[in-house]
């Protein structure tokens, strides 16, 4: 039993003496002061509005017909052309014609007129953008300065570490002889 004993002890021994020796370890520092890097960053966007303008809308004039005015003018001439006599069968067929051929028209185009009618106004709506440049602030690290046994570091990290920063240290013997 007592080598059992002795075997378990020396195996435990062995197993902590590279621990003993190790010449890197975690301990933890003291945060004091965290400073955010800050970067702009350009965001170019859209930026558009709708603007209301009046536009002038042309109505289409309506349709006249010639025909009205062809047949009542050929009417009017073979009317007038029976009415007259002698030099005055020539003044009364062109009469006639031009009789019959402002009634023919006016017959046929139900007494539409020809008028010059002011274009009536119709609202419109014409979107305009623009591209504007934008700044965006993010954070691209933090400036940790943080106090390990009465030694003040800087370093840069992703992330806030809070009140504590977890250290790599690792020991190496300074050999002074030249």
């Amino acid at each position: 039993m007592k080598l059992h004993t002795t075997l378990i002890l020396s195996a435990a021994a062995l197993g902590v003496l590279p621990l003993a020796h190790a010449a890197e370890f975690e301990d933890y520092g003291r945060v004091v002061r965290v400073q955010p890097r800050v970067e702009q960053v350009r965001q170019p966007r859209q930026e558009c509005k709708t603007e209301y303008v009046q536009v002038p809308v042309q109505q289409a004039a309506p349709q006249r017909s010639a025909g009205g005015s062809i047949i009542g003018g050929i009417a009017g001439a073979l009317i007038g052309n029976q009415v007259g006599r002698g030099n005055g069968r020539a003044a009364a067929t062109a009469a006639g014609a031009i009789a019959g051929a402002v009634v023919g028209d006016r017959v046929d185009n139900d007494g539409r007129q020809v008028v010059n009618q002011a274009p009536d106004v119709q609202e419109q709506a014409i979107r305009k953008c623009r591209t504007i440049d934008a700044y965006e602030s993010r954070t691209i690290g933090y400036d940790v300065t943080y106090d390990y046994r009465g030694h003040s570091y800087t370093s840069v990290m992703q992330r806030d570490p809070g009140e504590r920063v977890r250290l790599h240290v690792s020991v190496d013997p300074v050999d002074y002889r030249d």
